[in-house]
């Protein structure tokens, strides 16, 4: 009597096939992983471990030369009691109400006049893109001078058309914040028009060439054509402009300090001057929680507000 070995079951691959995938999905992981890890250990070293650690300090009364002592929430019950935080939160939505839209405004404005085919339009969208990567320390000691009250060019300018009382700009509680708007707005109109030329360079010809036969003309145009395709470059710029807006400080810092009085100071000079300059580490936690879960709700209402209009 004779035995035969048994014929592998169909649909089940052998052993031997097995351990082949087994060792080709194990290879695939670990190069998956070697290519993830140097870029993840950078993120939770520089990024995740220092955010975890802000969360824990808000929660502390802590300085820099002593422990830190739990004491819960006490850090965000003294932020709503604080008059210079309130003054700081009120100053930061101010400047975000006038910088989101002027810098729009302006970025869209340039984008669209350089999306022309005109002579020397790449030296014009450099120069416009060049106060992005200027030194801000720079930016600041100039536009200082222009604003200068007694001797600045742009009161001169000012007296120049009748205007016989010109703005104190900086040195004045009520324009001193939209002066520091002007030469954001300045700055950063060049790095947003670059996003909004890539948005435009892809609307197709073929709908504004249908617009002309339909009669429409360039204000139809640009708001039946142009706005709905940037509609996602706008969503973006919105986005990153108003994360931006609330996180201002190093324009501020230079060009007033958060003054006249407390005039300019935003949540971000809060937080230094509570961090550094008075050594109250756990309480400017507090504050900068307070300024991520802002950003994050403000972001948050913006997402649903574009997939509501998208819909």
């Amino acid at each position: 009597m004779t035995t035969t070995a048994a014929a592998p079951k169909a649909g089940r691959p052998e052993p031997t096939q097995r351990r082949r995938r087994s060792k080709l999905t194990l290879r695939n992981t670990l190069l998956g992983w070697s290519f993830i890890l140097p870029n993840f250990v950078g993120f939770a070293l520089l990024t995740l471990v220092p955010v975890i650690t802000l969360f824990y300090m808000s929660l502390t009364n802590w300085n820099i030369f002593g422990t830190a002592n739990w004491v819960g929430l006490a850090n965000f019950e003294r932020l709503l009691g604080d008059g210079s935080f309130r003054i700081s939160f009120v100053n930061t939505l101010y400047y975000a109400a006038l910088h989101i839209p002027l810098t729009i405004i302006a970025s869209l404005g340039l984008a669209l006049l350089l999306n022309n085919k005109l002579r020397g339009v790449a030296f014009f969208r450099t120069a416009a893109f060049f106060p992005y990567i200027t030194s801000i320390v720079a930016i600041a000691v100039v536009w200082n001078l222009l604003f200068s009250p007694e001797y600045g060019p742009i009161n001169e300018i000012l007296r120049a058309v009748g205007i016989a009382n010109p703005p104190g700009w900086l040195t004045s509680s009520e324009w001193a914040m939209p002066a520091v708007v002007i030469v954001s707005t300045w700055r950063d109109m060049g790095y947003y028009m670059i996003l909004f030329l890539a948005g435009l360079q892809t609307v197709p010809r073929e709908l504004y060439e249908a617009a002309r036969m339909d009669g429409a003309n360039a204000w139809e145009r640009f708001v039946n054509v142009t706005l709905p395709c940037l509609r996602p470059t706008m969503f973006f710029v919105t986005v990153m402009l108003t994360i931006n807006s609330f996180k201002i400080f190093d324009l501020i810092l230079v060009m007033t300090e958060g003054g006249p009085g407390q005039s300019t100071l935003v949540i971000s000079q809060f937080i230094y001057r509570k961090g550094f300059e008075e050594n109250q580490f756990g309480y400017a936690s507090a504050a900068a929680v307070a300024l991520f879960f802002l950003c994050i709700f403000v972001t948050i209402i913006q997402f649903f507000w574009n997939k509501r209009r998208n819909v």
